[in-house]
C-alpha cells in the first residue's frame, strides 16, 4: 500500500532538480526556463509513479516511453527558427532531460537522478565558453579551409604587343597562392585596328585582391592595352 509520503517526496525531489536545470536556462533568459522544466520533471514523475502504483499491465518502461513521444511536443514549441537559423535547440534538449530526470525519479533511480542533473548543468555551463570560442572564429579561416577563390583577368591590346602582355600576365599570375587554370586569346577587330583579348582564368586558396590589383594595374601601364580588368567568380 502507497503511503503519502512515498508519493510526495519523489514528486518533491523531482520538481527541485527540475528547477535547478530550469534555473540556469532562466538565467540565460531562454524560453523555458525554471518553472517549465520543473513542471516537464515533475509530470514525468507523476506518470512513472501512477505505472507502479496501480494494478496492470502500465509497467515503468512503457511509460517512459510515451512520456519521451510526449517531450517532443514541447520541444518543437521552443524551437524557433529565424532564417538560415534555428534558435532553441539546446533549450529542447534540455526539457528533454528534464523528462529523464523525472522518470529515474520515479523509478526510485534517485542517486542516477542526481548525476543527470548535475550532468546537465555541467553541460549548459562548463561547455558554453568552449561553444562561444568555436563560433568567434575568423570567418577567414574557415573560408581558407574549406572554398577556392576564382578570379577572372582581361587584357584587350594589340595584336603586336599579344606576346609581351601575355609574359606579363603568366609572370604576375604565378605567385605561390595562385594557380593558372586558364590562358586564352581571341582576335578582335575595332576601328580597322586588329585587337586581341587575353583572358586568364586563376584559383586562390584565400583573397588575393591586392596581388590581382596589382597584376592588373601593371598591365594597365602597357602603351597598347586598352582594356585591363578583374572580377571574382564563383568557384
Amino acid at each position: 500500500m502507497w503511503e503519502m509520503f512515498d508519493f510526495i517526496l519523489p514528486l518533491m525531489l523531482a520538481a527541485g532538480l527540475g528547477a535547478m536545470v530550469g534555473l540556469e536556462r532562466q538565467w540565460h533568459q531562454r524560453m523555458a526556463g525554471l518553472r517549465t522544466n520543473a513542471l516537464v520533471s515533475l509530470g514525468a514523475a507523476s506518470f512513472t509513479l501512477m505505472s507502479m502504483m496501480v494494478d496492470g499491465d502500465a509497467s515503468p518502461t512503457r511509460v517512459a516511453a510515451q512520456v519521451v513521444s510526449g517531450i517532443g511536443f514541447l520541444g518543437a514549441g521552443v524551437i524557433m527558427k529565424e532564417g538560415a537559423n534555428i534558435r532553441g535547440l539546446n533549450t529542447a534538449a534540455t526539457l528533454w532531460c528534464s523528462a529523464a530526470i523525472g522518470v529515474m525519479i520515479g523509478a526510485n533511480q534517485w542517486s542516477g537522478a542526481v548525476a543527470v542533473t548535475i550532468v546537465i548543468l555541467a553541460t549548459n555551463t562548463l561547455l558554453r565558453p568552449l561553444v562561444r570560442f568555436i563560433n568567434h572564429r575568423p570567418v577567414e579561416s574557415v573560408q581558407q579551409a574549406e572554398c577556392w577563390w576564382q578570379y577572372r583577368l582581361e587584357v584587350v591590346c594589340l595584336e603586336s604587343d599579344e606576346a609581351h602582355v601575355r609574359a606579363l600576365l603568366l609572370q604576375g599570375v604565378s605567385s605561390g597562392a595562385l594557380q593558372l587554370q586558364k590562358l586564352e586569346s581571341e582576335t578582335l577587330i575595332q576601328d580597322k585596328q586588329t585587337q586581341v583579348r587575353v583572358i586568364s582564368s586563376v584559383m586562390a586558396t584565400q583573397r588575393t585582391d591586392s596581388h590581382i590589383e596589382r597584376v592588373i594595374g601593371r598591365l594597365s601601364l602597357e602603351p597598347t592595352v586598352s582594356l585591363a580588368s578583374w572580377q571574382v567568380v564563383e568557384a
